[in-house]
């Protein structure tokens, strides 16, 4: 196993980390006065561009689709090629 290809699975795993956390925080009303306000918006800044995309690709899918599962298909093919670097 090459140290880069795990270096990068370790990125990986944090990213789908921060996604999940992400996603837990959206089910919440935080406020802008809130402590947690800052960190929900730097989690924000740092998936919306993975997540925005795949939920853009979702829209033209399935335009009348009434939850957001786009965490859930970046997270599972952040796992796929996690294993695919893994394999290598």
């Amino acid at each position: 196993m090459n140290s880069l290809n795990m270096f990068i699975a370790q990125i990986l795993d944090i990213y789908m980390i921060i996604i999940v956390i992400r996603a837990l925080l959206s089910w919440f009303a935080i406020q802008a006065d809130s402590p947690f306000f800052g960190i929900y918006v730097f989690l924000i800044r740092i998936t919306e561009p993975v997540l925005g995309w795949f939920r853009g690709q979702m829209r033209k899918i399935a335009p009348n689709m009434m939850f957001d599962i786009s965490p859930i298909i970046v997270i599972v093919l952040l796992n796929i090629i996690k294993n695919l670097l893994l394999r290598a």
